[in-house]
């Protein structure tokens, strides 16, 4: 298993991670447009975002998230990350895989020398809430969204 930063080689299948919640979606059937295209371009050129793949044997992508990293002001200055966008591929949840991926994320923003790790999941995502507070992640604010 390798964790490297997505080419845009990898959209087709990053999107079908994200489409694939419940089933394993084929990336060629995965429809990408131009907002698809401005927005991989605009993460791939910012220093502070990054979308991480997880590639299996063969070259499968069985995983991927967004990491972004925020300067502030509190804990002394130190960024902090933002964990986003974490999918497992359908067939392969529950092997641990899931739980690999985010702790490689944390070193990442360790080493990048961040002070919080944070990450946001869907208040219908029961099981998602377990997994994260199982890896140390506490419950600690609400979030709220104002669609645009």
């Amino acid at each position: 298993m390798t964790y490297r930063t997505a080419t845009r080689r990898d959209l087709p299948d990053v999107l079908a991670l994200l489409e694939g919640d419940e089933d394993v979606v084929d990336p060629g059937s995965v429809e990408i447009d131009d907002a698809h295209e401005r927005a991989f371009a605009a993460i791939a050129a910012d220093d502070r975002n990054e979308i991480i793949v997880l590639e299996g044997p063969g070259g499968a992508l069985l995983g991927c998230l967004q990491l972004t990293y925020i300067p502030g002001l509190p804990r002394l200055g130190q960024e902090r990350a933002l964990i986003e966008a974490v999918r497992i591929r359908a067939d392969r949840r529950g092997g641990g895989l899931g739980r690999e991926m985010v702790a490689w994320a944390v070193e990442r923003a360790r080493d990048r020398g961040c002070g919080l790790v944070q990450l946001t999941s869907h208040t219908r995502r029961a099981d998602a809430h377990r997994f994260y507070e199982s890896l140390g992640f506490v419950r600690s604010h609400h979030g709220f969204k104002l669609a645009l």
